[in-house]
């Protein structure tokens, strides 16, 4: 699965630990997301997210 970046503070969303803190189970993938969803650290909606290449 591959890991998310916030264009906004460069939060990385990875699958395999997920958002816990924010009802986001470990192995959830990013599209499987509600799109409500928001970055946990600045607060921007889900669409500021980008593919993160390692």
């Amino acid at each position: 699965m591959k890991k998310y970046i916030c264009t906004a503070c460069d939060w990385i969303y990875d699958p395999e630990v997920g958002d816990p803190d924010s009802g986001i189970a470990p192995g959830t993938a990013f599209e499987d997301i509600p799109e409500d969803w928001e970055c946990p650290v600045c607060g921007v909606s889900k669409e500021l997210f980008e593919v993160y290449e390692d």
